[in-house]
């Protein structure tokens, strides 16, 4: 009998029926993978090809909820197809350069069709704990698919945390928002600006959903004045016809860090002009660098900055206090104010269902920078968490593909023995 076997036998004869038995217990014979995003599926379909068995966990009710059902419909890619598409699978070649979200989900489910990934959907992880007696991962869920919650806890060697950086939205909370009057959402619940058309609209924040939210609600007629707390690098998506971020990929293979951010800066200046005059103060920290080391993602400006030169995207100072239909600003001024729209970007909720784990920070996302956060002590693996976007987040899935198939393919080498009959109503195999 195998060592895994072996594990859970001794869990069951330890614990007794009556723990089992309190929730449906699940044995994985491979790993349980949490999220069934371009992450998710990426490790999935590597695993496919390698024979290994595994299960997809997500607590939505469909693959890619985050593209799904908290972007915004003029979303795009903002790096060409070939930086974004999975492992093993090009995009079709009728895609456009930069791909529309629409055509990336559809990219998302043929991906997963292709490989034959069916996730288990409306099963939120509440906890996962290694037990290290037993060399498993016990991992506890409860599933709202239907009228009735219902408990399973999944056994398994192996678990892949592919819930990404963006799994939870970040509200931040002001003075007087609650008094405010107006209607206020996140940018997660953004769809068009259509339904705010003639309206004042607040946008909190800055970042390349900041900036697109702003846009989108001019071409619809609403006018929005943008807040810009902090500094921000606002770079052209394309250089000469040419993508930004590829021109900087080819430049550091010969050039150092700090070069390429000085050329690329140079570049920006050159085409955008100089943003500050318009209230975009840029970091003293070169684009690349600020995005290695604190993730910060530069804009890539794909319309707003000419709205912002001609003012129909007006910048405003850091919140200081809302009040009844109204905004006041650090900076003394006032603004009448329908409708609010917190572009306030996202967090990832590993802290909060992950225990006793040493590959996570506080803030849940891996220690060790890319390309070494992928894979952490006793069998767990992160994937989606390397700040470099969906290229990124392929690299660490093949990675991660890779290196539980060769421990499974170990592990599994020896004749297994079938397991107790009297064990099978509390165990079942994947």
């Amino acid at each position: 009998m195998s060592s895994c076997c072996l594990n859970i036998t001794n869990m069951f004869q330890t614990f007794g029926p009556e723990d089992f038995l309190s929730s449906r217990c699940i044995w994985v014979n491979g790993p349980v993978i949490v999220g069934a995003g371009p992450s998710g599926l990426a490790v999935g379909a590597g695993l496919k090809n390698q024979g290994v068995p595994f299960i997809i966990l997500e607590r939505a009710n469909c693959i890619a909820s985050l593209w799904q059902k908290k972007t915004y419909n003029r979303l795009k890619l903002h790096l060409p197809k070939k930086f974004c598409q999975l492992p093993n699978f090009p995009f079709p070649e009728d895609f456009p350069e930069y791909p529309t979200k629409f055509q990336f989900i559809s990219y998302l489910e043929s991906y997963a069709k292709h490989f034959d990934i069916n996730p288990h959907f409306n099963e939120t992880v509440q906890s996962a704990k290694y037990d290290e007696t037993f060399g498993l991962w016990r991992v506890k869920t409860i599933s709202t698919g239907g009228p009735n919650a219902i408990g399973v806890e999944y056994i398994c060697r192996w678990l892949v945390v592919a819930t990404g950086e963006n799994a939870e939205k970040v509200a931040p909370e002001f003075e007087g928002l609650q008094d405010f009057g107006g209607h206020v959402t996140h940018a997660c619940d953004y769809k068009s600006g259509q339904s705010y058309s003639g309206e004042r609209v607040l946008v909190v924040g800055c970042g390349n959903s900041g900036m697109e939210v702003s846009l989108d609600l001019c071409n619809h007629n609403a006018n929005p004045s943008m807040v810009v707390r902090s500094s921000v690098h606002v770079l052209p998506r394309e250089v000469f016809g040419k993508s930004t971020f590829e021109l900087a990929v080819s430049m550091m293979k010969w050039l150092p860090l700090w070069l390429v951010d000085k050329i690329m800066l140079i570049l920006a200046h050159l085409i955008l002009g100089n943003t500050e005059k318009y209230g975009l103060k840029r970091p003293c920290m070169g684009p690349l660098e600020l995005k290695n080391t604190a993730g910060k993602t530069p804009v890539l400006d794909i319309g707003a900055l000419d709205k912002i030169r001609s003012g129909e995207i007006k910048i405003v100072p850091g919140i200081k206090k809302f009040s009844r239909g109204r905004v006041e600003l650090v900076n003394g001024q006032t603004l009448e104010v329908d409708s609010v729209i917190l572009a306030t970007g996202y967090r990832s909720n590993v802290p909060s269902w992950l225990k006793d784990d040493e590959l996570f920070s506080e803030e849940g996302i891996p220690k060790k920078p890319f390309p070494n956060g992928w894979k952490g002590k006793s069998g767990v693996y992160a994937v989606g968490f390397t700040r470099r976007g969906l290229s990124g987040a392929s690299s660490d899935a093949i990675c991660v593909a890779h290196d539980i198939a060769k421990c499974w393919k170990e592990e599994t080498k020896h004749k297994k023995t079938s397991m107790d009959p009297r064990h099978r109503r509390c165990i079942s195999h994947f």
